[in-house]
């Protein structure tokens, strides 16, 4: 391997880090006055948000979001936090108020089994098509006229001849 391939390899591998080093840091949707004083109910604010769906953009989490409604669920978890609601209670409420969609990761239940099966569905489906379409192109018969037939014929029985070992 020479210099100039080590070096060019060690810059592919290394592009990555450079790439997330060098990017400027996400700009995140909360501003100060949505913040809690106390950091530990702040961090459970955003612990929060985090597993929450904004219901109106393309799967962001309200913490990310910075569309209205996702701000409104924002100052609504930190307000059942400051009313000393748990998180459970607040997951129940928002899911009562929103429906499971509300959730980052929706329950696996009756209404959600498509959602967390259709992917493996859809992947097993592809592979039987594909194995379906391998055995039909194996079992498909070579449709030969008789000149070729005879032919192979031929051929077959000139190398049955030479193959013979001799007495």
């Amino acid at each position: 391997m020479t210099v100039i391939t080590a070096v060019i390899r060690g810059l592919v591998m290394l592009f990555p880090t450079i790439m997330m080093v060098s990017m400027p840091p996400a700009a995140r949707a909360i501003t100060a006055e949505e913040m809690l004083a106390d950091p530990a109910l702040e961090t459970r604010a955003r612990t929060l948000s985090k597993q929450l769906r904004c219901l109106v953009c393309q799967n962001q989490s309200i913490d990310d979001s910075d569309a209205d409604l996702a701000r409104d669920l924002r100052r609504e978890v930190r307000t059942q936090i400051l009313t000393g609601a748990d998180d459970q209670t607040i997951l129940i409420q928002l899911r009562a108020k929103y429906g499971d969609y509300v959730l980052l990761n929706p329950p696996v239940d009756r209404a959600t089994l498509a959602l967390w099966f259709a992917p493996v569905a859809f992947i097993a489906l592809g592979g039987l098509l594909v194995l379906a379409a391998r055995r039909q192109k194996q079992a498909a018969p070579a449709i030969l006229d008789p000149e070729d037939r005879e032919r192979v014929d031929r051929l077959m029985r000139q190398r049955r001849q030479k193959g013979r070992p001799k007495r």
